[in-house]
């Protein structure tokens, strides 16, 4: 099985491959990146490159689940609402590729990589480098954060 993480937002879009097989004993690392977009550009502009970029990693890798975080609320109600348009757009583009969506709080993604619903992000990227091989020069937390999100979908999704 193959699973699509993304740690959402407008600026920059963690983006994960993740695939375990039924005889594997470790989920593997097929992609991850860090999207950007340029502040310079117009908010749609921005949109529009991040569903090209979800629909182009969709038809290379071709994943069947995307893993989404979900959002928490904080002080920014502006810049909360930028990131549900981004999630909305990375959500469309799945749906209409024929994912099934899962999304994941960030305790739900700290319990699956910790075991401990309140740990810390410094914890989070520590686990997430020992349950996974990955790049030793992968220090993107949006990147990292995006495998945490897949490795979420795997605990929770069952073969």
């Amino acid at each position: 099985m193959r699973i699509l993480g993304i740690d959402p937002g407008y600026e920059r879009l963690g983006i994960s491959i993740l695939e375990k097989n039924k005889n594997d004993k470790k989920e593997c690392v097929v992609f991850s990146e860090c999207f950007k977009t340029s502040a310079g550009l117009e908010f749609s502009e921005r949109l529009n490159l991040i569903g090209e970029e979800i629909k182009k990693i969709i038809k290379k890798y071709k994943p069947e689940v995307l893993s989404i975080e979900t959002l928490f609320l904080n002080t920014n109600h502006k810049t909360v609402m930028r990131v549900a348009e981004a999630r909305g757009v990375v959500i469309y583009e799945s749906t209409r590729a024929g994912l099934k969506i899962f999304e994941a709080s960030p305790p739900q993604i700290k319990i699956a990589t910790t075991g401990y619903g309140k740990a810390s992000k410094t914890e989070i990227i520590k686990m997430v480098k020992i349950l996974v091989e990955i790049d030793k020069l992968k220090k993107s937390d949006d990147e990292l954060d995006a495998i945490a999100i897949a490795l979420t979908a795997f605990a929770h999704i069952r073969f």
